[in-house]
């Protein structure tokens, strides 16, 4: 899916809006992961925090009523780049680290680890593991080979 102008600006607006909410202090002032929940029929963005305190709430005009089986991978993939780009402020967040961004479907069900601020861990894309059945049964068959 190619994503319009529009829809990178709506999602950088929400991004940012989430920024705001946790500014830069001496203390990280909260212990919480960032979860984005994505409703596929409306279109909408919404983010929570784990106590589901709304953090903001967009609608993306270009995703409204999207039945593509890959939506979820191809947002994920958008808002992986999204957030990538703000990644110096949040890293910067008033928020104690390790903490994440997650991708929930329209039934709050985890599809996604988006982006982790932790000093010493960082998501490059992807997943990471997504064909390690695959690399596992060739391994074991060429042990069986042998």
């Amino acid at each position: 899916m190619e994503h319009s102008q529009q829809t990178i600006q709506q999602v950088d607006r929400a991004i940012e809006k989430v920024i705001n909410k946790f500014p830069q202090s001496e203390e990280s002032v909260a212990f919480t992961d960032i979860h984005m929940k994505v409703v596929q029929d409306s279109g909408e963005i919404l983010t929570y925090d784990d106590d589901d305190n709304e953090l903001n709430r967009c609608v993306i005009d270009e995703w409204i009523g999207n039945t593509n089986d890959k939506f979820y991978s191809q947002v994920a993939q958008l808002l992986r780049q999204r957030l990538h780009n703000f990644s110096e402020r949040i890293d910067h967040m008033g928020i104690a680290k390790p903490f994440s961004y997650v991708l929930e479907d329209d039934e709050r069900e985890p599809v996604a680890e988006l982006f982790i601020a932790d000093d010493e861990t960082i998501i490059i894309g992807g997943d990471l593991m997504g064909d390690l059945d695959k690399d596992l049964d060739s391994f074991f068959e060429e042990l069986m080979k042998e």
